[in-house]
């Protein structure tokens, strides 16, 4: 396990920043993601919410919940829904949902599975494969690999796109110098950054899945990117798309 001091944070930690109308992000502290055979890279964390018509929270890939979030978060509105959108995303939701009870936990395909292998108890209330009640305000598209299956998100009202893995974008300036090479070998260093190269194995077969993902995606024509590692796309998201998935036409 690498020390979490390997990679900068995006200061300040575990507070509200405003992306646009009626949706937020808040930086987190770094986790250690498993890459494989035992390794693990530290990874900065990034969570997103948005507020519905009806004043209800929707919180994309819950992270910590520390007192002082709590309290700026409850000044928003009431916490409703807690979304996994993909089986890497989930283990600070059963905290969450013990804060407020009342909130509904989504789960993504895959994860009450890793989770019990993982042994942290959680109780998904519903599956983001079914009817869900914000369709008319955010939209979303399942994509499904051999790995994972990741739920892409759309805000029109703010144009913003909202990804979990699907595009990491680590600045090299942010990391030890020594994590460099294996950044820039997944292809997911900023400027240029990528899906993981390890994550784009597991999509091998599935490249009409990708395709058609990309042209939803595009077809939203996005303004902004928020994405849970690394730097976010603050302009530009259809032409930063089309950058970070030109692998696919080789694919």
């Amino acid at each position: 396990m690498i020390n979490s001091n390997a990679i900068s944070l995006y200061e300040p930690i575990n507070q509200l920043k405003t992306v646009g109308d009626n949706i937020w992000i808040v930086d987190a502290p770094v986790v250690q993601m498993s890459i494989f055979a035992g390794i693990y890279l530290p990874f900065p964390t990034r969570m997103t919410i948005i507020r519905l018509k009806n004043d209800d929270l929707w919180i994309h890939s819950p992270t910590l919940l520390t007192d002082n979030l709590k309290e700026e978060i409850d000044q928003l509105g009431q916490v409703r829904h807690l979304i996994s959108p993909n089986k890497l995303h989930y283990t600070h939701i059963p905290y969450w949902a013990k804060v407020y009870p009342d909130a509904i936990s989504w789960a993504s395909w895959g994860v009450e599975k890793r989770a019990k292998q993982n042994h942290i108890p959680i109780k998904f209330e519903k599956k983001l494969e079914d009817s869900v009640p914000w369709q008319q305000e955010i939209k979303q598209h399942h994509l499904r690999g051999n790995f994972l299956e990741e739920v892409l998100f759309f805000h029109p009202l703010s144009k913003t796109l909202i990804l979990t893995d699907l595009i990491e974008n680590f600045e090299l300036h942010k990391v030890s110098k020594w994590l460099h090479i294996p950044f820039k070998l997944a292809g997911n260093a900023d400027p240029d950054g990528k899906m993981p190269l390890d994550l784009r194995f597991t999509f091998f077969g599935h490249k009409a899945r990708l395709n058609k993902a990309l042209e939803q995606m595009l077809m939203w024509n996005p303004e902004s990117i928020i994405i849970a590692h690394g730097r976010w796309y603050q302009q530009n998201g259809s032409a930063e798309l089309k950058r970070a998935f030109r692998w696919l036409k080789n694919f």
